[in-house]
């Protein structure tokens, strides 16, 4: 990473230090416990590949099909995250270093702002940490501890897991293998469409790139937003209670942002679709726990809970696994399976934001179909 003196814009091993620390304990379980779970859920991902495949007719290239799948506890969630993180960031914080390194004062700037934002950064991933039951990590580090292949690695947090399946009060081996098809379907979506990890990549860069905030404005937008969470305050309606995206969108940034949100809400609502329909047939109990987990989802854990959720955009994620459920279900309705596929040909054939509230916009546009 790019930096002044030896400082970087981010101090990374305090981010993780940070995280590590505060993030709670998972639920207690005995070693041999532990174990059997890791061994399950290995299991079970392995299971879900030829479930997930058949359901939805997608095949991995050759080149991309057999990429990692590590069970790791929350510690080894933060540290997979923040080499993501530095992976993708890259490019920004270059950019925002070079803008420093010509201010008065930048030597400064460097050696507090990086810690700072490191510490903000570990703040934000040890509430995450223990809330993601699992994640494709398409941008996976192709070296380190926890190495990935060049098209990502699929990371299932077990004590996540564990302490969920014990709150809803749902069958542990059937919550396991469901959570493992909708994890499952997203390694199957950038393994079988090659083209897609380096679509999201260039978007994500792109939006990076029309980042015109200067290093101390951004780093004093995030933590005037961190800080009016001391309170435990809602975030207000309309203009107050901005994600930390939101909080340095440009005109530019939010059209791509628009492509992004499409292409998300697609993939989460594909990968929500596939387990509903491969769900019956392998997990006895998917209807108990499917109304369970919807509750849980759509509900947050008090206000605090619900105000970084605001400020992280994760209420705007709950709106991509419905939104893009019905687009799926709608699409595959109208015109199959293998017509639905047809989403995966190439950039020009992922919905939009607006067809992925109107698919019949998109039936119309991709099949030349209409209701006339």
């Amino acid at each position: 990473m790019t930096s002044v003196g030896g400082t970087e814009m981010v101090d990374w091993k305090l981010a993780v230090a940070t995280a590590v620390r505060l993030v709670k304990p998972g639920p207690e379980v005995s070693r041999d416990e532990a174990r059997e779970v890791v061994a399950e859920l290995r299991r079970h991902a392995k299971a879900s590949e030829e479930h997930v495949r058949g359901f939805t007719r997608m095949v991995p290239a050759a080149e991309g099909g057999d990429t990692p799948v590590l069970v790791v506890d929350r510690a080894g969630w933060v540290k997979a995250n923040v080499e993501g993180f530095r992976a993708v960031l890259g490019p920004l914080l270059t950019k925002m270093q070079d803008r420093r390194a010509g201010l008065p004062g930048g030597a400064v700037l460097g050696a507090v702002g990086g810690k700072v934002t490191g510490v903000e950064l570990g703040m934000l991933l040890s509430f995450l940490a223990s809330r993601v039951l699992g994640q494709y990590e398409t941008f996976a580090p192709v070296v380190g501890e926890l190495s990935g292949s060049a098209t990502g690695r699929l990371l299932l947090v077990a004590p996540n897991i564990v302490q969920i399946e014990r709150e809803l009060e749902v069958d542990p081996h059937d919550f396991r293998l469901w959570v493992c098809l909708h994890e499952e379907t997203h390694r199957t979506q950038f393994t079988a469409v090659p083209w897609l990890r380096d679509h999201i990549e260039s978007e994500i860069q792109a939006f990076l790139g029309e980042t015109e905030v200067d290093p101390a404005t951004l780093l004093e937008r995030i933590r005037e937003a961190v800080q009016s969470l001391g309170g435990g305050r809602p975030p207000e309606e309309g203009g107050g209670g901005r994600s930390i995206v939101e909080l340095v969108q440009t005109p530019a940034q939010r059209e791509i942002l628009g492509r992004l949100t499409a292409v998300m809400s697609l993939l989460e609502g594909h990968a929500d679709y596939v387990m509903d329909g491969v769900g019956p047939r392998v997990v006895p109990s998917v209807v108990d726990i499917r109304e369970k987990f919807q509750k849980r989802r759509a509900s947050g854990a008090g206000r605090l809970d619900a105000a970084l959720r605001k400020l992280l955009g994760l209420d705007a994620k709950l709106r991509q696994y419905r939104d893009g459920e019905r687009f799926v279900r709608a699409v595959v309705d109208e015109v199959g399976m293998e017509g639905f596929n047809r989403v995966w040909t190439s950039p020009n054939t992922l919905p939009t934001k607006v067809e992925i509230a109107k698919p019949a916009d998109w039936v119309a546009r991709v099949h030349g179909r209409t209701d006339a």
